[in-house]
């Protein structure tokens, strides 16, 4: 029960994750399409459903398709097109469960949408397993620098350390 609990609890911020880095995205994108403001569109919601959604779609299909294999096992190709596959599948929802209330053509909407998705999750899955792996091989800045030999050297700082005032 545990490993689902976590498993679930690494979905959601996996798509919280891709949420926030998606919605900033979108308001780019709607600063291109519509920068004198005339349309009533919400940019940031746009960005960060798909994103959510695309983040605990890819880590549903990583859960499934890589379930016994580590972060360094897997290969950041492969990763981006499970990423993709689930880019795909979410930009389809709207044109699936929705009706067309543009007068530009359904294909010409459906190309955009669905290819924009499908790249950016591509990109956030490939950027996500990066990541993942600089973090589980602790890669971050200052990581191996040990704290206690950092002062050796005999200079100013340990005279500092050992004066009182």
């Amino acid at each position: 029960m545990k490993k689902w609990l976590r498993r679930l609890r690494g979905a959601i911020g996996t798509g919280v994750t891709w949420a926030l880095v998606w919605a900033p995205i979108a308001v780019l994108m709607g600063l291109a399409v519509d920068p004198d403001g005339s349309m009533d569109e919400m940019w940031v919601m746009i960005g960060a459903l798909p994103g959510f959604l695309g983040g605990v779609v890819l880590s549903i299909v990583l859960a499934i398709a890589a379930r016994r294999r580590r972060l360094g096992e897997l290969s950041i190709p492969r990763v981006a097109l499970w990423g993709a596959a689930a880019g795909l599948l979410v930009g389809s929802i709207p044109f699936t469960i929705g009706e067309p209330t543009s007068d530009r053509p359904v294909w010409l909407l459906a190309t955009v949408v669905i290819g924009s998705i499908t790249l950016l999750s591509a990109a956030s899955a490939a950027g996500s397993l990066a990541l993942a792996r600089k973090a589980e091989q602790g890669a971050l800045p200052g990581a191996g620098v040990d704290l206690p030999e950092a002062g050796r050297g005999g200079g100013k700082a340990r005279e500092l350390i050992g004066r009182r005032s």
